[in-house]
């Protein structure tokens, strides 16, 4: 049994302007214990919404859940009382959220905001909490603990931030991490740096991983399966090595394109996807990508949501007649 499956989930936000809007449409995926699972997907594709509806957290009361169901581990967590979700956000679910600057508080201390993990879910006293805070800050990689656990959030650098939301997320040793962006406004160096600690804590705990990101580069180094996610829908889902040597919705092999590569000449124009992910509000009942697909649509294509089909063992697909590729 997979440790989280996440079936026909489909979330919605009340708007004033235009009602209910559906943000993420059917979405469907797996992720095995010790697993990592990538989803992939250009700025406003429905990625962290389908994060955020896994660990109950939409913003209220306009987030919505209309249905699909979300069952981790023997729980299904589509309605389940705050109660249980309390004990499952933190202790058996850790979430490294985007911004580590915004998402951490700027006016407490980076030991108290660490602490209170151990304090709510191990029920530790304040003195045990703070040196279990030191030790995990340890793990993370921050030199000199006993004086990061003193400071402010704005006293340490990105990639010391982005370790103290890892730490946060880690401190009560989670089964499942989801990380929404974790190396976004990083350097190159940092980024590596970040991707690495991940892979040994993961290896080191046996906790699977739910990667969120618009970078395939990252997606290729570290995942086992991949979701591509467009307009609040997967249009392709693979292991990572079928999906890169065999893509097949033109969508992802747009994606794919795009990546700068050495083997092209300099002066070569790196391909673009035209046009832009149409809003909420006006987003075609059928095939989404039909407004910017390589491909003309026909009326049927964009009036008719196309079929998601299994085309090889683990390789699922929405198969729009001017959007599936064979070639």
């Amino acid at each position: 049994m997979p440790l989280l499956e996440v079936t026909d989930l489909v979330t919605a936000f009340d708007t004033e302007d235009h009602g209910r809007l559906v943000a993420v449409d059917g979405v469907s995926f797996e992720v095995e214990k010790g697993g990592t699972l990538g989803i992939v997907g250009e700025s406003g594709c429905g990625k962290s919404v389908t994060a955020l509806s896994v660990t109950q957290l939409l913003p209220q009361p306009a987030g919505k859940i209309l249905g699909g169901r979300i069952r981790f581990k023997d729980r299904d967590l589509v309605g389940a009382t705050p109660e249980t979700l309390y004990d499952v956000r933190g202790d058996e679910i850790g979430m490294i959220f985007q911004e580590p600057m915004t998402a951490l508080n700027p006016v407490h201390r980076i030991g108290r905001q660490v602490s209170e993990v151990f304090r709510l879910h191990k029920k530790m006293g304040k003195k045990e909490a703070w040196d279990a805070s030191i030790d995990v800050l340890r793990k993370v990689g921050i030199p000199a603990p006993e004086i990061r656990v003193t400071e402010y959030p704005h006293q340490l650098s990105g990639g010391m931030r982005q370790r103290v939301m890892i730490a946060i997320a880690l401190g009560c040793k989670p089964d499942l991490l989801i990380a929404d962006e974790p190396t976004t406004a990083l350097d190159v160096t940092v980024q590596a740096q970040i991707l690495k600690l991940m892979k040994d804590l993961q290896a080191e705990m046996g906790m699977a991983i739910i990667l969120i990101t618009h970078d395939l580069g990252v997606i290729a180094e570290t995942c086992d399966e991949v979701v591509v996610m467009y307009a609040g829908r997967v249009v392709e889902r693979a292991p990572a090595g079928e999906l890169f040597a065999n893509p097949r919705h033109a969508y992802t092999r747009g994606l794919l394109r795009s990546i700068p590569r050495l083997d092209r000449e300099r002066k070569t124009k790196l391909p673009i996807i035209e046009g832009n992910v149409p809003p909420l509000e006006k987003m075609p009942a059928g095939c989404r990508f039909s407004t910017r697909a390589p491909k003309r649509h026909d009326a049927a294509a964009r009036d008719n949501r196309p079929p998601y089909v299994e085309i090889s063992p683990g390789h699922w697909v929405e198969k729009c007649p001017f959007c599936h590729e064979t070639d």
